[in-house]
Formats: C-alpha cells, sequence, structure tokens
C-alpha cells in the first residue's frame, strides 16, 4: 500500500503505537515488540487513557494516608521509566479508570496522535473482557479512531494517513476474551528489557510472575509453530484485519 506521501508501507520502519487503558498493560503485553522496534530502528509511542489509580495500583494503596493525587504521581513515574527502558514515549489522557469513560475530546484526540504519527501497526487491547470493563473500552475507542484516521476507507475531504495494521495483544485471561492469536513475536533478543520495563511496574510486582511465565509459554507455542529452536521469549497478538500481499 501506498500512503499520502507516496510512502511503501512495507519499505517504512516500524512505527508502533500502542492504545492502553492503563499504563502496566503496555509493559505486560506489548513491551518486547516496543523493545524490538526501537533497537531496528523503528518508533514507539504508548498512549493511555487512564493512570489505573483506582483499580490497578493495589500496592500503592496499602500505604497509610495514600491520595489518589499521589498514586497517579507514582503511576506516572512507573509509566515513563517502563516507556524509556524500551525506548518509547509515553502520555496519558488522565481519565477516571473503573470505569473509563470515552470522551469526544479523547475520541478527537486519539484521531490526532495517528494522524500525526502514522503508524505502521496500532496495538490495544482485545474486543471482549469479562472481568475488565476499560479494556473494551480501550478497544472501541481505538478503533473508532483508527477508521476515521484512515477517512473511514475511503480518500476523504479532511486528512487521513494508510490505515494500520491493528493487532491485539494478549489479554490475562484470553480463553475468556475471544483472543485466538495468529502471530507470534520473537522477543528473545529484547527480554531483558522488556524485564527491565516489568521491573519498574512497582504497584503491580505481582504480575510479574505471570508474564514471565506467559512470554515462555508462547515460546514454546511459537518454536512449535516455526521449528525454530532459538525462541526463549515471545509475546503474542491477534490481528484485526487480513494482512495484504504480492504474494505468500
Amino acid at each position: 500500500p501506498v500512503g499520502e506521501r507516496g510512502e511503501r508501507m512495507a519499505d517504512r520502519k516500524q512505527q508502533l503505537l500502542v492504545v492502553a487503558a492503563h499504563p502496566g498493560d503496555f509493559v505486560w503485553r506489548s513491551a518486547g515488540v516496543l523493545a524490538a522496534a526501537v533497537v531496528d530502528g523503528g518508533d514507539a509511542r504508548v498512549v493511555c487513557l487512564s493512570y489505573g489509580a483506582r483499580g490497578e495500583s493495589g500496592e500503592l494503596w496499602k500505604e497509610e494516608g495514600q491520595t489518589l493525587d499521589n498514586v497517579k504521581r507514582i503511576r506516572d513515574e512507573e509509566a515513563r521509566e517502563a516507556a524509556s527502558v524500551l525506548g518509547a514515549s509515553f502520555s496519558c489522557f488522565d481519565l477516571d479508570d473503573y470505569p473509563i469513560r470515552i470522551t469526544p475530546e479523547v475520541e478527537d484526540g486519539l484521531v490526532d496522535a495517528i494522524l500525526e504519527f502514522a503508524p505502521t501497526n496500532l496495538i490495544t487491547h482485545a474486543r471482549e473482557d469479562p472481568f475488565n470493563p476499560d479494556h473494551p473500552a480501550a478497544f472501541h475507542a481505538a478503533n473508532q479512531a483508527r477508521m476515521l484516521s484512515g477517512g473511514a476507507g475511503v480518500a476523504s475531504a479532511f486528512p487521513r494517513v494508510s490505515p494500520p495494521q491493528m493487532l491485539l495483544f494478549e489479554p490475562h485471561q484470553p480463553e475468556v476474551c475471544a483472543f485466538t492469536p495468529d502471530l507470534f513475536v520473537d522477543i528473545t533478543q529484547v527480554f531483558e528489557l522488556k524485564v527491565k520495563a516489568m521491573d519498574a511496574m512497582g504497584a503491580q510486582t505481582y504480575l510479574k510472575q505471570y508474564y514471565l511465565e506467559r512470554a515462555q509459554q508462547r515460546a514454546n507455542h511459537a518454536r512449535r509453530i516455526s521449528g525454530r529452536k532459538d525462541i526463549d521469549y515471545a509475546e503474542a497478538f491477534q490481528r484485526l484485519l487480513p494482512d495484504v500481499v504480492s504474494t505468500l
């Protein structure tokens, strides 16, 4: 596909844009692909809808006298440190969480982010999650912004970019979230960076071991599928859109 500026998408360096509900989401589920893109000379940006201050910061609320503003401050510092480790930028709309409610201003902001960055890949949550109302909200907001920034599929009278591939990262419990992975990414060479990014998420230290094990499990699947023996760690994704290629 050829973009508005005549760029062949296949020849471009990877530009990954993550739209996440909470700060930890991009670390647990896509830190490896973000780091790999940057190491390969690409660019990575993370946009969070909220700081997860109310429902995703359990360790911080154990401190006596804790306040919402302080939790948000700490979560911002954690997220920026994690993003820095990966070579990515970080920004947050600072919406309330549980539930996240998407405002027109946020929708417009996501469209502007896509138009300005023109990502090759837009990464966000699975469309279903019966245990977390914020994750589907992030999916629908990101998908709406994708459609609007692409001119709803046709050349239109407003600015547009070539549609990015949309990838859904793995939910915590994929079997109940209609998540069927069709893309495994080898993150072995950058896994130490993912570990450092996970270490930065002090408000959710209890999730680190789970995602260490998940990366090993997905590597096992990737080895069986590909026949490659050198994959020690992998991340799983589901494509929302079909790939378009010239040859198989």
